[in-house]
């Protein structure tokens, strides 16, 4: 079975940030053709079939650090 979205697409969207891998959440919105709102709204209500640190939220100061 072939993938819709190529797999070095996806690679190339994950950063390390703080020592974790991460994906942004304009990228997996793309990735998923939904709007940023939609995604958060889908992840908030299916919560816990997500792992705890599946989501994080980084603070005004390390955004303008990054």
């Amino acid at each position: 079975m072939e993938a819709i979205v190529p797999i070095e697409v996806i690679e190339r969207k994950i950063y390390l940030i703080c020592g974790h891998k991460v994906m942004i959440d304009n990228d997996l919105a793309e990735l998923y053709c939904a709007s940023i709102k939609v995604l958060n709204q889908a992840v908030k209500r299916n919560l816990s079939r997500f792992p705890e640190d599946f989501m994080f939220q980084l603070s005004k100061g390390r955004k303008m650090n990054l």
